[in-house]
C-alpha cells in the first residue's frame, strides 16, 4: 500500500500541474474586443516564454551540464540551445498551414506553441514526479509553481487557435493535448527513465527546449502581436516576464 501511494501521489500532483494549463482557455470566453485580447495575449505569452527560457531553463541547463571547465560548459549549453533553435526552424518550415481557418499564420503559431509546450512539459512532468517521490513538501511547492506558469502557456495555445478558427472546441482540445504531456512525463519517469536519467541528459534537454521557446517568443509571438494596431504590446510583454519571474522564484 505504501509503495502504491509513493507513486500515486507524485502522479496526482504532476497531473494537477499539467491540467492547470487548461485554465488558460478561460480567456477564449471573453466577450469584448477579440483583436485586443489576441494582441495582448500574444505579447504576454512571448514574455512568459522568453522569461522561462532565460531565467529558468538556461541557468538550470548550465548547472546540470557544469564541468570543471567553465568555457566548455557554456559552449556545450550554447550548442544545445542552437540545436533547439534549429529544430524550431525545421518545425516552423514543416508545419502545414490550415487553409480552412480565417488566419493561417495565427493558427500556425498556436500549433507551434502547443508543440513547444508539449516538449517543455514532458521533462517538467519527469522532474515533478521524481521530486515528489524524494520529498513531498518539495513536490507540492514545485506543483504550485509549475501550475502558475502553465496557465499563461495555455493562453499562448488557446487564444491564437480560437482567434484564427473561431472554434472553442479546437482551442480547448489542443490545450488539453499539451496539458497531457505533464502526466505523460510522470508515466515515462515511472516506467523507464528513473534508472537512466542523469544531469547531463536533463541539462541537454532543457537547453534544447530553451532554444525552441526563445525562437517562438521572439520570432513568432511578439511579431504577431505587433501586427495588430494600437499600443500595449510592450506593456503586456513586460507583465508576462514579471509574472513568470515571480512564478519561477517560487520553485
Amino acid at each position: 500500500m505504501g509503495e502504491i501511494m509513493s507513486n500515486l501521489l507524485p502522479f496526482i500532483l504532476t497531473s494537477l500541474a499539467g491540467f492547470s494549463t487548461l485554465l488558460g482557455t478561460l480567456f477564449i470566453f471573453y466577450k469584448g474586443n477579440t483583436q485586443k485580447l489576441t494582441k495582448f495575449s500574444l505579447a504576454f505569452a512571448s514574455g512568459v516564454m522568453l522569461c522561462v527560457s532565460v531565467v529558468d531553463l538556461i541557468p538550470e541547463a548550465i548547472t546540470l551540464l557544469f564541468t570543471n571547465n567553465l568555457n566548455k560548459t557554456f559552449i556545450t549549453t550554447l550548442l544545445f540551445i542552437v540545436i533547439g533553435l534549429t529544430i524550431s526552424l525545421i518545425i516552423d518550415y514543416t508545419i502545414p498551414e490550415n487553409n480552412k481557418v480565417k488566419d493561417k499564420k495565427l493558427y500556425k503559431i498556436g500549433i507551434f506553441s502547443m508543440l513547444a509546450i508539449i516538449v517543455h512539459n514532458i521533462p517538467e512532468g519527469i522532474a515533478t514526479f521524481l521530486s515528489t517521490q524524494a520529498d513531498l513538501a518539495l513536490g507540492i511547492s514545485l506543483t504550485i509553481a509549475i501550475a502558475l506558469h502553465n496557465i499563461p502557456e495555455g493562453i499562448s495555445i488557446s487564444v491564437p487557435i480560437y482567434s484564427a478558427s473561431n472554434s472553442k472546441k479546437r482551442a480547448f482540445f489542443y490545450t488539453l493535448v499539451s496539458a497531457l504531456a505533464e502526466p505523460l512525463g510522470a508515466v515515462l519517469a515511472f516506467l523507464f527513465l528513473s534508472p537512466i536519467i542523469n544531469d547531463r541528459i536533463m541539462g541537454a534537454i532543457l537547453a534544447i527546449i530553451a532554444g525552441i521557446m526563445t525562437h517562438i517568443a521572439l520570432a513568432k509571438l511578439l511579431p504577431a502581436s505587433l501586427k495588430y494596431k494600437g499600443k500595449g504590446t510592450l506593456l503586456f510583454f513586460i507583465i508576462g516576464v514579471i509574472l513568470m519571474y515571480f512564478s519561477i522564484n517560487l520553485m
